[in-house]
């Protein structure tokens, strides 16, 4: 069952509700540059087990409204609140992959986490996706103004690249040119503001608003989202559990997705 659901006046999300008749809800949150239909491959097999799996295009990606103006993790979260609400979602896992779990943490602090009974990480971006003053565990600030200046340049070939060392696996090309296809449909304005973001954005203080059970899942062999942010997140989250992804990079839901598939059935249940 497909929605748009008006988040502002001028700005509809699309919302792909899968078995809505499913007994146990997840709600995921697709990581930058992509939209939902990344997770098909946990959709696939989680809604012959009863669950009902609703995936989220965020503005600007996939098959949302694609305004100019905020990305930041504030608006991004509020997006959330108005799909949880206007679908009167309530006793729900919440998961995020990559951005998408950053932003998932965001909403669990600004909106004492709404509806969510259980929150899952998936390679998430935080607490800070790049290194600062103390936290010395993220990518450099240089690379990440790279991809926003090859953005800028050349979007195409970025999200090639950055393709390129997404999976630990080498995946066949066929599947390489469809998780392309996922990138160039988000506008190209949206997806250097989201980028932009990761520079300013930090979740410390979210990480203690979290009062839920939390399961994190994380590739070690991430190249996007160091394994160290896995552990920082761990230490910050109380009743979180880690689950190192020995055979997984950064897209950890496709290279090891049945294993992935498995431990999430199991923590939403």
């Amino acid at each position: 069952m497909e929605h748009w659901i008006r988040v502002e006046p001028d700005v509809k999300i699309y919302v792909n509700d899968i078995n809505p008749l499913g007994s146990r809800t997840i709600l995921f949150i697709h990581g930058w540059p992509a939209n939902h239909r990344m997770f098909e491959y946990q959709y696939n097999q989680l809604i012959p087990l009863g669950y009902r799996c609703i995936g989220v295009d965020m503005r600007g990606f996939g098959q949302s409204d694609k305004p100019t103006g905020r990305y930041d993790y504030n608006r991004l979260a509020d997006d959330i609140r108005c799909v949880i609400g206007a679908l009167g979602l309530q006793n729900i896992t919440l998961g995020g992959h990559s951005t998408g779990g950053a932003v998932a943490i965001r909403y669990m602090a600004r909106h004492q986490g709404y509806g969510v009974s259980r929150l899952a990480l998936f390679a998430a971006a935080a607490p800070s996706l790049i290194q600062r003053p103390g936290f010395p565990y993220g990518t450099i600030r240089e690379v990440i103004e790279q991809i926003i200046q090859a953005t800028w340049q050349d979007r195409p070939k970025m999200l090639r690249d950055f393709g390129d060392m997404f999976f630990y696996h080498k995946v066949s090309q066929p599947f390489s040119d469809w998780f392309f296809q996922l990138g160039l449909e988000a506008a190209s304005w949206s997806t250097i503001a989201v980028s932009e973001a990761w520079l300013t954005e930090e979740l410390f203080q979210d990480l203690a608003c979290i009062r839920v059970p939390t399961l994190i899942m994380h590739g070690i062999h991430d190249q996007v989202c160091l394994y160290p942010l896995a552990v920082a997140q761990h230490q910050g989250i109380r009743h979180s559990v880690l689950i190192p992804f020995e055979n997984s990079g950064h897209g950890l839901f496709y290279d090891e997705r049945e294993r992935f598939n498995r431990e999430l059935s199991a923590f939403a249940r």
